[in-house]
């Protein structure tokens, strides 16, 4: 729509400012900024209502750093002159950069209804459209931009790509055959060729055109127009399955098995063109797929991939015999990650009890001394066994031994002080003392344990951020923060800004446990808070990745970062963060007097002295000598001074609840297979009063698991909530809540039936017995017979499990304020004696006192040798 002549009149401008103006975007394109906000001054003293004069001056200012003044100028050209494009084009960007998309868009689709062919905004707006999902607007954009410059390579891409974002792949290879007949000269391994002719490859496959992408692929492969000889390879055999041509095929998927014998890919490849899916067998195919692993391991000696699928596979003596090898290759070899490779197998109980049985001896005869080669001890030919194989059978059965009794780790803890006494500087036993530790409930004897094996190996960067994790875990903030500054920058202002700034999810997730757990919300929030605004920045930081991958064909992988992204917070980190701080945002909701107790304890005396007397010296400190600094307008800004620094800001805010939501509505759309998840969006849309969110989020949770104890103790609180709203809901909403209700609990039966029936059900299960407090404290029942209920998880016929009798404690506590807390402690404590979590906060740091004499008394006798 072109502007109206009264519109045209208002904006020219006379000679000398016109020039200046021209001179004014030149200057700005070339980030002269200060220059270009003089020349801004003098065009508005002789014109003050030049709307895009205006706006231009507000961009100079925003790029100066003078971001509220610049935004203001610059919606005050857009009310000067609503019709130039330049003033909707510069808000456009000024909402770019403030990373508000949406908004950047309208600005631009508006500036393009005065200036339809302006191709600067033309690309803008695909890029934007592309970042936002806006597949059906991509297309007429990118249509556009080829009908104005078809000489382009980047326009006709970029089209392929938006029919193909679109799931039109037809209509993308048609794009990429009529420029690829426009091609000329292309010389021989043009690697950003060779991306583009494997993605219209990829593009036929979509059409289902698998003859025609296999000429192609043979055609380019031998006109060596194709470079990535893997690729020609895989797509090859992809093809040749799907065409029916099995001998081909299989010749091809062996070939590619040969090339890198460990990709679980070619395997399956090479099983599916036999018709065998390895995530559904039947009797018949698992024998089928069992003797073809069979062939490729005495094919392939030294590859360990069949030999994994064959202990997935088999079972009775084949797979005794088998795991028997399998492990003894890898004890002898050294291999620390042997347990994480089998214990996958776990899950079948029969698979756990033979390989418990097969360790447990091999233990027993290594421990005598005894050799063994391929099974037998009495040939005097055979070579002997290194003495460290028995080092790796003694931490691989500690391992066991500690995951078939995580709560009572004796036998774990001998097993592994046998190994450390065999070998003292190993770092690996040392950690998994840890581990077995933490496994029992004692962070402090964990974190001693992780910090030993740290000294082991001082320059080792996993060491230190493992033992840096434990410290946290045992609520040692300061302490973990200096271990973590041991590998942080010197000049960052502490370890903790420069992990914040190095985007460190793990740094960021366990330090906001550990402030949850002694009380500090306010900093957990801040640090739950940081992993939020982190996933953020991974989602803007593909903005600029969208035109590049276009400019350099690297279009396969461009479309596997849209799919990254599109499920970024799928992310266990986020996932973490996102519940922890709806907990605390529910938390403050339910009682407000929570912020007044995270509040960050006072200054001492001494410490108000120390800070009174450092402000004084530096107040007499002389001012550091001028530096000569070359002038530049596109100088970053200095680093922004945290207005938060304890994070009583986040915890105080006017509604919690809300900002809970907008955490948790990310995950909605992910479909995660998780409980938890569903839960927490329950939790806080029904404090929000949003009842048909509520109970969508309990019909996902009970499709995942309907016995789940932490979601039964939540559909008695909606049912009991229901039984005093349900009539005032407007009539829409009742029809729809009411059948629902009376399907996840008849109306004949009570909730206090309905929740003794649960129990019931699963008798011995901690778990259920908390979930079953939990409901009666729902109901409203009397406080003296939920604490019995809680007390219940102590009692012998109760299966053992730490982390739920920790949210027993949290529950006494948190919830139901009880005085018995105390007394729950001391059973646990008694129940439990290896674990520490119990103790109180004195008796933790008296214990962490004592075991850390005794460990560098050890260090002494070690350094020292004996006498």
């Amino acid at each position: 729509m072109p502007p109206s002549a009264p519109a045209v009149a208002k904006r020219a401008l006379p000679t000398k400012e016109n020039a200046l103006f021209k001179s004014l975007l030149q200057l700005y394109e070339t980030r002269q900024y200060k220059r270009a906000q003089k020349i801004a001054d003098q065009i508005l003293k002789k014109v003050p209502e030049h709307g895009e004069t205006t706006s231009m001056k507000g961009l100079v200012l925003y790029n100066l750093h003078k971001k509220e003044e610049g935004l203001e100028l610059v919606k005050k050209g857009v009310l000067l002159d609503l019709t130039s494009h330049i003033c909707w084009h510069v808000l456009g960007i000024v909402h770019k950069a403030d990373r508000n998309y949406e908004e950047a868009l309208k600005c631009y689709l508006q500036a393009l209804r005065f200036d339809k062919d302006n191709i600067n905004i033309l690309r803008d707006a695909a890029q934007l459209q592309l970042q936002l999902r806006n597949y059906d607007g991509l297309q007429e954009t990118r249509l556009t931009l080829l009908k104005l410059r078809p000489n382009l390579r980047l326009s006709w891409i970029g089209l392929a790509v938006a029919y193909q974002l679109r799931k039109q792949p037809a209509e993308a290879c048609n794009v990429i055959e009529q420029y690829l007949k426009t091609l000329k000269g292309i010389p021989d391994y043009d690697v950003e060729h060779s991306e583009l002719l494997l993605y219209y490859i990829r593009m036929l496959e979509e059409v289902e055109k698998y003859d025609a992408a296999l000429q192609f692929l043979d055609s380019s492969a031998k006109a060596r127009s194709i470079v990535d000889r893997r690729a020609i390879m895989t797509t090859r055999a992809h093809l040749l399955s799907k065409l029916g041509r099995t001998d081909e095929a299989e010749e091809g998927w062996k070939a590619l098995i040969e090339h890198n014998s460990e990709c679980y890919d070619y395997y399956r490849g090479y099983l599916s063109n036999k018709n065998i899916d390895l995530d559904h067998l039947t009797p018949e195919t698992r024998e089928t797929a069992l003797s073809v692993f069979r062939e490729f391991s005495s094919q392939l000696p030294r590859a360990t991939a069949p030999k994994r699928w064959i202990l997935t596979l088999s079972s009775g003596d084949e797979f005794k015999n088998s795991i028997r090898e399998y492990l003894l290759s890898g004890f002898t070899r050294g291999i620390p990650s042997l347990y994480a490779d089998v214990k996958s197998l776990y899950q079948d109980p029969e698979k756990l009890l033979v390989i418990g049985e097969i360790v447990e001896e091999l233990a027993a005869q290594y421990s005598s001394q005894t050799q063994l080669t391929n099974g037998s001890a009495s040939d005097p030919s055979d070579e002997p066994e290194p003495p460290t194989t028995y080092l790796w059978i003694l931490y691989f059965l500690a391992q066991h031994k500690s995951y078939i009794s995580p709560t009572d780790p004796t036998s774990s803890l001998a097993l592994v002080d046998t190994a450390i006494q065999h070998t003292p500087t190993l770092p690996e036993l040392h950690s998994i003392k840890a581990r077995i530790l933490k496994r029992a409930g004692d962070p402090v004897g964990a974190s001693i344990c992780m910090e030993e094996a740290r000294k082991l190996d001082l320059q080792d960067r996993f060491l230190n951020t493992k033992s840096g994790k434990y410290i946290l875990r045992d609520g040692q903030i300061e302490v973990a923060s200096n271990i973590f500054g041991l590998f942080t920058k010197k000049d960052a202002p502490s370890p903790g800004t420069d992990l914040e700034e190095m985007q460190s999810l793990l740094y960021l997730v366990e330090e906001g446990k550990s402030y949850m757990g002694i009380g500090r919300l306010s900093m957990a929030l801040k640090r739950f808070r940081g992993v939020a605004k982190t996933f953020n920045d991974f989602e803007d930081d593909q903005f600029d990745f969208h035109s590049y991958c276009l400019r350099r064909h690297t279009l396969n992988a461009h479309e596997g970062l849209l799919k990254f992204e599109d499920r970024l917070r799928s992310h266990p980190a986020y996932i973490a963060s996102a519940l922890n701080a709806a907990q605390i945002y529910i938390r403050v909701h339910d009682d407000p007097s929570v912020i007044a107790s995270s509040a960050p304890p006072k200054d001492t005396e001494e410490e108000k002295k120390a800070k009174k007397k450092a402000k004084k010296a530096a107040a007499k400190a002389p001012p550091p000598p001028p530096q000569n600094q070359a002038k530049d307008d596109d100088a970053p800004p200095p680093p922004p001074k945290d207005e938060d620094p304890d994070g009583m800001k986040l915890l105080s805010t006017g509604d919690p609840l809300l900002e809970a939501s907008k955490l948790l509505r990310p995950l909605e759309p992910l479909q995660i297979p998780r409980v938890d998840i569903w839960m927490a969006i329950f939790d806080v849309a029904l404090r929000r009063k949003k009842y048909l969110q509520a109970l969508k989020a309990i019909e996902h949770a009970l499709k995942l698991d309907n016995g789940h104890p932490e979601l039964h103790h939540r559909i008695v609180e909606f049912k009991q909530t229901m039984s005093t709203t349900l009539e005032g809901l407007p009539p829409h909403v009742k029809s729809f809540v009411q059948p629902s209700l009376d399907t996840l609990i008849s109306p004949e039966t009570t909730l206090e039936r309905y929740n003794t029936d649960f129990l019931q059900r699963r008798p011995g299960d901690p778990a259920v017995a908390l979930g079953y407090a939990k409901a009666l404290f729902k109901i409203g029942k009397a406080k003296e017979d939920v604490e019995n209920a809680v007390f219940e998880i102590v009692n012998e016929n109760v299966g053992p499990d730490i982390l739920t009798s920790l949210e027993a404690v949290d529950f006494m506590g948190t919830m139901l304020k009880s005085s018995r807390t105390a007394e729950l402690k001391g059973a646990l404590q008694a129940r439990y004696p290896k674990s520490t979590v119990f103790k109180s906060t004195e008796e933790r740091d008296q214990l962490r006192k004592a075991l850390k004499e005794g460990t560098d008394n050890e260090e002494g006798k070690r350094e020292t040798g004996p006498v």
